[in-house]
C-alpha cells in the first residue's frame, strides 16, 4: 500500500515519520524543501501533490484550516482531480465539518472516499504516536485506515459521518481552551493569596479537578515555558471554527467566545506563535503577577 502525505508542519512532519517507522511506503508533499528533505533521509520519496495523487492508495493531509485543504483537493488542478478510482483521501487537519462535508461530496465524482480523521494531543503526541484520532465516514473505509492511524495514535475512534470528526475535534478544543483558562485563574488566584502554585498543583491534580490538560500545562506555567506544542494561533482558528459552527447549528458557546476574546488579546500582544498554555500570562498582564516560580 502507498500512501501519499500533504503537509509536513509541526504535527504532520513526526506523524508522517510514524509511519515511515511501522514500513509504509510513503510519498510527501511539503511548501518547506527543508521538511521534506528531512522526510526523505528518513526514507520517504518525494513527490508533487498531483504525484502523490496519480499514485497513492490512500492520500493524507494534515494542513492548518479549511482553505488549505480546499485549495489542495478542489479544482482541476487539484488532488481529488487526479486521484486513481477507489482510492481513500484523510484529511487530519482540524477544519470546519462544513467543509469537510464540501471536499466528501466533491470528491465523489471521482470515486474518491473520504475520512475527516482530526487528531488531539499536540506535538509531543505526535512525536511519540499517541494522538487521539476522532475520525468521520463510512464505517467500511474506516476499518481499512484505522491500523494506519493506529501507527500515529492510541485512540481511533469512528463519531459518525462525514464530519463528526471535526465536530468532536471542536468540542475537544473548547474543552481544552476552557480548562487551561480555568487552571490560569486557579493558579493565580492561588499565587495572589500567598501559596505556592507548584504545590496547589501537587495538591490536587490527583482529584477531580486534575485532568490531561492540567498535568501538561500546569509545569509549563510554573516554569514560564511557552514553547509551543500546539500555537495560540492555531487555537484560534479552532475556536473559529467552533463558533461558526455552533452559531450555524444554534449551540450556545459562551465560554469558548470568553476564551476565544483572550486568545485574541494574546495574539494581538505578540503571542500568536507560543503555546496555549499562555493563557495564563493573560492573567500575569492583569495583575502584574507571575505564576511562574
Amino acid at each position: 500500500m502507498k500512501i501519499g502525505f500533504i503537509g509536513l508542519g509541526i504535527m504532520g512532519k513526526p506523524m508522517a515519520k510514524n509511519l515511515l517507522k511501522a514500513g509504509y511506503e510513503l510519498c510527501v508533499s511539503d511548501l518547506s524543501k527543508e521538511a521534506v528533505d528531512e522526510l526523505v533521509s528518513c526514507g520517504a520519496t518525494a513527490a508533487t501533490n498531483v504525484e502523490i495523487a496519480e499514485t497513492s492508495d490512500i492520500v493524507m493531509t494534515m494542513l492548518p484550516n479549511s482553505p488549505h485543504v480546499k485549495s489542495v483537493m478542489m479544482g482541476e488542478d487539484g488532488v481529488g482531480a487526479h486521484m486513481k478510482e477507489g482510492s481513500i483521501f484523510v484529511d487530519m487537519s482540524s477544519i470546519n465539518p462544513v467543509a469537510s462535508k464540501e471536499i466528501a461530496e466533491y470528491l465523489k465524482g471521482y470515486g474518491v472516499e473520504m475520512l475527516d480523521a482530526p487528531v488531539s494531543g499536540g506535538e509531543p503526541k505526535a512525536i511519540d504516536g499517541t494522538l487521539a484520532f476522532m475520525v468521520g465516514g463510512k464505517e467500511e473505509v474506516f476499518e481499512k485506515c484505522k491500523p494506519i492511524l493506529e501507527k500515529m495514535g492510541s485512540s481511533v475512534t469512528l463519531c459518525g459521518d462525514i464530519g463528526a470528526g471535526n465536530t468532536t475535534k471542536l468540542a475537544n478544543q473548547i474543552i481544552v481552551a476552557c480548562n487551561i483558562q480555568a487552571l490560569s485563574e486557579a493558579l493565580m488566584l492561588a499565587k495572589k493569596a500567598g501559596v505556592d502554585p507548584e504545590k496547589v498543583f501537587e495538591a490536587i491534580k490527583g482529584g477531580l479537578a486534575g485532568s490531561t490538560v492540567m498535568n501538561a500545562k500546569a509545569p509549563m506555567m510554573i516554569e514560564g515555558n511557552d514553547k509551543p506544542g500546539f500555537k495560540i494561533d492555531l487555537h484560534i482558528k479552532d475556536l473559529n471554527n467552533a463558533l461558526d459552527c455552533a452559531h450555524s447549528v444554534g449551540a450556545p458557546v459562551p465560554m469558548t467566545a470568553s476564551v476565544q476574546e483572550i486568545l485574541q488579546w494574546l495574539h494581538t500582544h505578540e503571542g500568536g506563535q507560543k503555546d496555549h498554555s499562555a493563557i495564563v500570562q493573560y492573567y500575569e498582564y492583569l495583575t502584574g503577577t507571575t505564576v511562574k516560580k
